[in-house]
């Protein structure tokens, strides 16, 4: 598959990382030449000092044979104008980022597809839905629905105090109303068998259906944890603002940020009940005014990585039970897992869940790179005559690495295990390591 990429900046170099180690015919293009030069021999992949926007610079960049041309520049019209040329060009697939909310409405799908543009990603709005997720329920490292929340997928960190730990996994029963897809344990990703074990400070991933959440609850031994109704955002940045937008209206809200004008920015983008705070979210003093020993959620989205961890590390000392950090650094997502922050937000990783579903040649609903496990979580819909649909599950011989926690089937939420039937027309959701999906692909086509 050949994909052209225009914009080395953060999202399209680690996208280009990704994609390089999977066997794709990967071009990787930018204006700034000392943006490409540390790629070259690392990677496997072609990089063109080229301009997204000169027809002769895609042409020699082989945008008009490309399967997908993806345009992640830092400006949203030169990628939309970049689309519609490599699309004119012969480009089969093309995605840009944008910046403009009202761009990604589904009413407006049809009319950039017209132009050429067939998918648009806004991944501040797409990290803004994740922070608003993860506030829901406190006691979470990571969330996502699945047909309106009627399967779900968890990740818990469990302490000594859970249920589950020290005991091998078939030991805790059939019929169970959880699947464990898989443990996260020091820098290891497990998708484990009926013989592994859960271990105090490991990172688990359940798959459960809404009705069952308490369930998870108290077998991860979470029951003592606080609801959240008081946020705190530290950084007024774009994320919050969407995130401000899109809290429910039972949360009380306040960012603190440090410009006086991006305050006065805020306040015209923001909800009413929202309070702006001018100051320094670091300092301990300003934080106790606010009324941090009864917040229950802290955010920091700074744009430093190392502010938001250090941020969230003194919220912690407060009694906060749930932070969040935007960390944009990959090399630092390990350290801040080991440090235990609660819950990290990448918008390089989130866009590149979204723009690794427009490879697949499957029919693929949702594609999520989870962002402490070296993990990824799909949502395939079976095809009549499928390799999945000619066996129950534990006879179709799926590679190690995966597994199917649920399926929803005429918007039913079932719970997969060794001897379900998958069925043409369902969506079944597949949990494997990374850079497996690819590969899946065959059972579901």
């Amino acid at each position: 598959m050949r994909i052209v990429i225009a914009g080395a900046g953060e999202v399209g170099t680690h996208l280009a990382k990704l994609l390089s180690g999977e066997d794709q015919d990967i071009i990787l293009i930018d204006e700034k030449e000392d943006r490409l030069s540390s790629l070259d021999s690392n990677f496997d992949l072609l990089t063109a000092v080229a301009s997204p926007t000169s027809i002769k610079d895609l042409k020699d960049a082989g945008a008009a044979k490309a399967d997908l041309f993806v345009a992640v520049t830092p400006d949203e019209s030169r990628n939309l104008i970049s689309c519609q040329l490599a699309h004119k060009l012969g480009a089969r697939k093309t995605l840009a980022r944008v910046d403009n909310y009202e761009y990604t409405l589904p009413e407006n799908k049809e009319f950039f597809t017209s132009l050429g543009v067939n998918s648009l990603i806004y991944p501040e709005l797409l990290a803004a839905k994740e922070i608003v997720a993860g506030t829901k329920i406190s006691w979470i490292r990571q969330w996502w629905e699945f047909a309106d929340g009627a399967l779900v997928m968890m990740g818990v960190k469990v302490r000594e105090n859970a249920e589950i730990i020290n005991t091998p996994i078939y030991t805790l029963g059939t019929n169970l109303s959880y699947h464990i897809v898989a443990i996260m344990r020091d820098n290891e990703t497990i998708i484990p068998g009926g013989s592994d074990m859960i271990y105090p400070g490991d990172l688990v991933y359940f798959m459960t259906m809404k009705k069952d959440i308490s369930t998870i609850r108290k077998i991860a031994g979470k029951q003592d944890l606080p609801e959240v109704r008081d946020v705190i955002i530290m950084g007024g940045s774009r994320i919050a603002v969407r995130a401000a937008q899109l809290l429910p209206d039972n949360v009380n809200l306040k960012i603190i940020e440090q410009d006086l004008d991006r305050c006065h920015w805020l306040t015209e983008r923001v909800p009413s009940g929202v309070m702006i705070i001018n100051g320094d979210g670091r300092d301990p003093n300003l934080l106790i005014s606010e009324g941090i020993d009864h917040t229950e959620a802290f955010v920091a989205l700074t744009d430093s990585s190392e502010t938001n961890i250090l941020a969230c590390l003194a919220a912690k000392r407060f009694g906060v039970s749930k932070t969040i950090a935007e960390v944009e650094n990959i090399d630092y997502i390990t350290m801040a897992e080991k440090l235990d922050i609660g819950f990290v937000i990448n918008k390089k990783k989130i866009a590149a869940s979204h723009i690794y579903q427009m490879m697949l040649d499957a029919d693929v609903s949702n594609v999520k790179c989870l962002t402490f496990a070296s993990a990824d979580v799909a949502e395939f819909n079976v095809k009549e005559g499928a390799r999945v649909t000619r066996g129950i599950v534990k006879e179709l011989s799926l590679p190690h690495g995966a597994t199917i926690g649920g399926l929803i089937r005429n918007n039913q939420a079932i719970l997969v295990n060794g001897d379900t039937q998958i069925e043409p027309n369902d969506h079944v959701v597949v949990f494997c390591l990374e850079g497996m999906i690819k590969k899946l692909e065959k059972y579901f086509n």
